[in-house]
């Protein structure tokens, strides 16, 4: 066996033989035994090259070109482009690999945005079959009640879902409020902080003008809203449904579909939108009730909502103008109204969204092409319609077709009144989650500055109406738009939306400071929410009257009246009468006495909306601890007592939904929003007073 020495001992005499230089002693014949090559590069060997081959500082490269092909680099292909159809395949498998890959572990929230990330790609590459994912994606998730198709189809809601997924920035902001609002997927994204650089055109008057005098002159102004007629209402058809809207003859009441339980009485019923015949009814009743019948009113306030609760498939935008042309018709012709100053309502333009909830979308100017004028239709026929009745100027009119149905008009008398679409900060408008964290994407807020502005260099007085309260509760209007929104919360404003004509007053109060000190010194101004005529929720039809002073435009009173849904059924089957209206209170008579020193002549206010907090519980600090849920019993005795309903057996649904909405408000006084963002002074938060 060799050993590693001797093993080492052969090598080094194999490489010192490998150095001789002698002859092979054989008879072969070879040539010189060394070879030493020529110091310079051959360049006869080719005909060109890349660089300097007499140069000894660098490799030479020849030109080469090659006889078989004339590629010389080598060439991986791309994935060929996927079809529309592939794209849609994918995307929802994906989506479905990101809600159930376990790696993401109780994290909803980014489950949540990465799904939206790919329904974007989806939206951008492929709009065409966004509507198909949207499909799908509900019908695996069950998101819908009835026909996700109906929905989300592309002949329904699946473009608007389509065009958000395309321009909202769904990795970021826009992503977590969907996913916050619409999934509970994610925590609501903190309120964006505001840049108020160059907002204002001028700083805060200093010292303030001084306070506008009162006449002693009152005007009376009609306040309506949510008349809500129903075209398809079915008299006899079941009042006592278990979804959506009743008194339809397709909408039967499942515990018994066969038999109707409460007949839909020609007058209208409680969870039915208003049939025609009631709506003409309060419009007979308001003249004579008010006392207008010669003088008329100094003018009206429409604070919206028109069309009827339903979904986006039993709706359209020739739908939506015969309704609009029918009820405004009817305000001019039966009552004496003035000039009717009207506000788009959540309602008010055919394309609804986000299953039962049924809300209007209007879209932003800012998208591209045609998507920016997508629903001019509607701004365009109510502009045309309000110049038509000689309700605003046609100046106003071409105002009201830009800025989405919204216009300001400066009275003769001093007054200007500054309708607003609040489509635009309200949750449910798809259209708001793009670009949200701007607060003001749709420019909305831009035009009442621009327009408070003016009343203030000219030194007026300003209303501003709309139909989404500003703060109302956190499911309606969106934080970001509602913090800017408040910087203008030292104006005289009137809402609707909520419906509350029998609950008493419904009153905002607005506090300086971002509402840290609730006192009578820091209330700024009150905002007045109408009451409804339609008893779709539940409430009594209704309409308001405001007594104001004609020089300072305060509210110095307000009455309601109202008409017991509850009592039509009685009224079927003759033609002798119909529903009876009665005056319900004047605010100042109802809590004035909680308010002593008050003057008959001085202005129901905020201050002396705070006082009557005061005075019916006491200046202690009022927080969410002061909402406390009333027991079952006391809940029916207040569905009886407020809205007429009788606690029956064959009411289970009319229970049920009375007992949902009074459970919600917990039958509370006070109500305090969430803190804002303070920037300057005139930041406010609101208490929400409901005084029974």
């Amino acid at each position: 066996m060799w050993s590693l020495t001797t093993t080492a001992g052969l090598l080094a005499i194999e490489c010192a033989m490998a150095g001789a230089t002698s002859q092979p002693t054989s008879g072969a014949v070879l040539g010189p035994s060394t070879y030493a090559a020529p110091g310079s590069f051959p360049i006869s060997l080719y005909q060109s090259y890349y660089n300097v081959p007499t140069a000894s500082s660098a490799e030479p490269q020849p030109v080469i070109s090659d006889p078989v092909t004339s590629d010389t680099w080598e060439f991986h292909p791309l994935p060929p482009i996927a079809s529309p159809l592939q794209i849609l395949d994918q995307a929802f498998t994906q989506i479905l690999s990101i809600a159930t890959n376990p790696v993401f572990g109780n994290d909803t929230c980014t489950r949540c945005l990465a799904a939206l990330e790919i329904g974007k790609f989806v939206a951008l590459s492929a709009p065409e079959v966004g509507p198909n994912l949207t499909v799908q994606l509900c019908e695996y998730f069950e998101h819908s009640t009835s026909s996700c198709e109906a929905e989300y189809g592309m002949y329904s809601l699946g473009n608007v879902v389509t065009q958000v997924a395309a321009y909202a920035d769904l990795g970021g902001y826009d992503g977590q409020m969907l996913c916050a609002v619409y999934a509970g997927l994610c925590p609501l994204a903190p309120t964006s902080s505001l840049n108020l650089t160059g907002w204002f055109a001028k700083p805060k008057p200093d010292p303030l003008p001084p306070a506008r005098k009162a006449t002693g002159q009152r005007l009376k102004i009609l306040h309506l809203s949510d008349l809500h007629i129903d075209p398809r209402y079915a008299v006899g058809a079941e009042a006592n449904c278990t979804s959506n809207v009743c008194c339809r003859a397709n909408n039967p009441n499942t515990y018994s579909p066969d038999e109707v339980t409460l007949p839909a009485p020609y007058y209208g019923s409680f969870l039915c939108d208003a049939p025609l015949p009631l709506v003409v009814s309060t419009l007979q009743a308001i003249p004579t009730l008010t006392g207008t019948e010669e003088d008329g009113f100094a003018f009206t306030i429409y604070t919206g909502d028109l069309v009827s609760h339903d979904p986006f498939n039993e709706l359209s935008g020739l739908y939506t103008v015969y309704t609009e042309t029918l009820l405004y018709d009817l305000m001019k012709r039966l009552v004496n109204s003035g000039p009717v100053y009207a506000a788009l309502g959540n309602h008010d333009t055919y394309n609804t969204l986000w299953s039962t909830l049924y809300s209007a979308q209007n879209a932003p100017h800012d998208l591209p092409g045609d998507l920016a004028d997508q629903y001019n239709w509607n701004y365009d026929h109510v502009a045309a319609l309000w110049q038509l009745d000689d309700w605003i100027s046609p100046d106003v009119a071409q105002q009201a077709r830009t800025t989405y149905g919204a216009y300001a008009v400066q009275r003769q008398d001093g007054l200007k009144i500054i309708t607003l679409n609040t489509d635009f900060w309200y949750t449910q408008n798809a259209y708001n989650y793009i670009n949200l964290s701007s607060s003001d994407n749709s420019g909305m807020l831009r035009f009442l500055t621009d327009e408070l502005q003016d009343a203030e260099d000219a030194g007026e007085r300003a209303w501003i109406m709309g139909h989404v309260p500003s703060g109302w509760d956190a499911s309606d209007p969106l934080q970001n738009p509602t913090n800017l929104s408040h910087l203008f919360a030292v104006y005289q404003m009137f809402w609707s939306i909520s419906h509350l004509a029998c609950l008493r007053e419904h009153p905002q109060i607005f506090y300086a400071n971002n509402a840290t000190n609730i006192s009578a010194a820091n209330a700024q101004t009150v905002a007045w929410i109408g009451p409804s005529v339609t008893p779709y929720t539940n409430y009594n039809a209704g309409f308001r009257v405001y007594e104001v002073d004609s020089g300072t435009f305060e509210v110095l009173d307000s009455y309601t009246w109202f008409s017991n849904v509850s009592s039509f059924p009685d009224l079927d089957g003759q033609t002798d009468f119909g529903p009876t209206f009665q005056f319900e209170y004047s605010a100042r008579e109802t809590y004035g006495a909680s308010v002593p020193g008050w003057g008959p002549d001085d202005p129901l206010n905020a201050t002396w909306w705070h006082l009557v907090t005061e005075g019916y519980y006491g200046t202690r600090p009022f927080s969410r601890l002061d909402i406390q849920p009333l027991p079952d019993e006391e809940l029916c005795g207040y569905c009886s007592l407020y809205w007429g309903l009788c606690y029956r057996e064959d009411l289970f649904h009319t229970q049920r939904k009375c007992k949902s909405i009074l459970t919600e408000l917990h039958l509370v006084s006070i109500r305090l929003d969430v803190p804002r963002v303070g920037i300057r002074d005139e930041i406010r938060d609101t208490v929400q007073i409901f005084v029974f």
